[in-house]
């Protein structure tokens, strides 16, 4: 195979990547030591997440007729591209909360994408601080389960005024007799 074939093949992948990604966040990682790294990479990688060092110039060319331009800008310098295909925000989560918790502040976010759009920093800054996809869930299934609670508690208010009703009548009948 000829080096020209191993580039687009290379191309061909990365834009797999991109394609089939919900979200996308690029990284700059200069800086990070190996122990950190190592770090970094098992937690994305057992949130499902994979992170790729690629190179910018083959990344740029995969994406030249997506309309992204903003993401040229992040890609100078040594880039890190973490690819989530399940849940979005779990990258940017990862990666906000690792460089919060370090104090050199790395890895840097770049920029990235969600569901094919171009974000910038702030944007990942924003996906990162939704809640998780389990907590979103169990926010929806709790917003269902209201109206079905508030109906329950009015019919059973209802039954208990009746109850209280008949065993008024009944009360009186007998003070009656």
């Amino acid at each position: 195979m000829s080096i020209r074939e191993e580039k687009q093949r290379k191309v061909a992948e990365i834009l797999e990547r991109f394609e089939k990604a919900q979200s996308v966040i690029l990284t700059d990682y200069r800086g990070i030591n190996v122990a950190d790294m190592t770090d970094l990479r098992k937690q994305l990688r057992d949130a499902g997440v994979e992170y790729k060092v690629l190179k910018n110039t083959l990344v740029k060319i995969a994406l030249q007729d997506k309309n992204v331009d903003e993401l040229y800008d992040a890609l100078q310098g040594p880039t890190a591209i973490a690819f989530s295909y399940d849940d979005p925000v779990t990258p940017a989560k990862i990666l906000s909360d690792y460089s919060n918790d370090h104090q050199d502040g790395l890895p840097k976010i770049k920029g990235g994408m969600l569901e094919g759009k171009a974000i910038d920093v702030a944007g990942v800054k924003a996906l990162a601080d939704l809640p998780s996809r389990e907590v979103l869930l169990a926010m929806v299934l709790g917003g269902m389960q209201a109206p079905i609670t508030g109906f329950v508690r009015a019919a059973n208010g209802i039954v208990s005024s009746f109850v209280y009703a008949l065993n008024a009548v009944r009360e009186q009948k007998e003070q009656a007799s």
